[in-house]
């Protein structure tokens, strides 16, 4: 963002007047500068002559209510505040609209990496990037381990139901998005709708958890010291994201990753399979994965119909443009689906099922 475009997304003597009415402590004129974000959340670094913030805002222009919530994101940090899971510290919360536009937030900033591809883990030892892979999943099982209840997150979601409504939720997202049939993407469809297990944990579930959304310390590369970008939270069946973080790992993540940097886990051999991350969260949380080939494919299933929705974007706003990769994409990924599916242990997502 150049500064014309920081001063319209947080315009400074509106942030000002708020945080000299809302925030103690506060000394100084503010500075702010952009941090991350784009067509999702949109992060910025708010400094004083004594304090060093973050703030978060819902991108420039038209957004959804529901995928860009502030309210959400602050009320699960500030919940996770005083357990196991590392997350920034929160400071305040506007939803007064008047004050940039748009409701936001502040919390303190954090110091760290965030191991978004192999340049930013290229200073890990094959034993550091081992033991950073063990902490990635250590910390999803303790995200699982909280009691939401007791934490002040009961009203976050509800977890009755919680996949059943997923699956459905994606096949409608589909049906809205679809720019042509694709018969595995309905096949797949059909296979989980009959494999939901009759038995599911509910918690805390992140929504997008990976190593992009996590941050890590410069002095000890295997500590993590906070999870990000909690617009997706939910209460939830805990295996959905564990099944995202295990098909990153593996497949789904080179079709994904293929036009970008290359993931954090791809060039360092310390990094272990996606076998070991699935063993290693069943030994940490004491949850059983038996079933978690439908949370794999679920994930896959998603991915396929969350980039056909960007595809329709495309063909709707840059009808010019070539989207051949993107639509080859969204096959690889349907197709790559209906494979796991077919070589899964559990028989209700194989082929030619018969309950009888």
């Amino acid at each position: 963002m150049n500064p014309e475009q920081v001063a319209e997304a947080v315009p400074v003597d509106a942030l000002s007047s708020w945080v000299a009415a809302n925030v103690p402590k506060s000394r100084g004129p503010l500075t702010v500068s952009h941090l991350s974000g784009g067509s999702s959340n949109l992060t910025f670094r708010v400094q004083d002559d004594i304090n060093d913030w973050v703030l978060r805002r819902p991108p420039v222009g038209a957004f959804l209510a529901t995928a860009n919530d502030m309210g959400r994101e602050f009320r699960v940090q500030t919940g996770l505040q005083h357990t196991d899971v590392p997350v920034p510290t929160t400071v305040a919360m506007c939803e007064d609209d008047s004050v940039i536009g748009v409701p936001f937030y502040l919390m303190n900033f954090v110091d760290g990496i965030v191991y978004s591809d192999t340049d930013q883990v290229a200073h890990l030892t094959e034993q550091q990037a081992f033991a950073a892979s063990n902490e990635l999943i250590d910390v999803l099982a303790q995200l699982h381990a909280v009691d939401f209840e007791a934490v002040g997150l009961g009203q976050l979601g509800k977890p009755v139901g919680f996949l059943e409504r997923q699956i459905n939720r994606w096949c409608t997202q589909w049906e809205k998005s679809k720019q042509r049939d694709l018969p595995a993407v309905d096949e797949v469809a059909q296979r989980l709708k009959r494999s939901i297990p009759t038995h599911t944990d509910a918690s805390i579930v992140h929504g997008d958890y990976s190593f992009n959304n996590t941050m890590w310390s410069r002095t000890n590369p295997a500590r993590m010291v906070a999870v990000l970008d909690w617009e997706m939270s939910t209460l939830g069946d805990p295996l959905t994201d564990l099944g995202m973080v295990s098909v990153y790992w593996g497949e789904a993540g080179e079709i994904m990753w293929r036009s970008r940097s290359p993931q954090p886990h791809r060039l360092n051999p310390g990094f272990p399979s996606g076998d070991h991350l699935l063993a290693r969260y069943e030994q940490t949380s004491g949850r059983s994965i038996r079933d978690i080939d439908v949370y794999r494919v679920l994930a896959v299933f998603k991915l396929s119909i969350i980039t056909e929705g960007a595809l329709a974007r495309i063909k709707a706003t840059r009808p010019d443009e070539d989207t051949a990769r993107t639509e080859n994409t969204i096959a690889e990924l349907a197709n790559l689906a209906l494979e796991m599916a077919n070589s899964s242990s559990v028989p209700t997502l194989r082929g030619h099922y018969s309950a009888s």
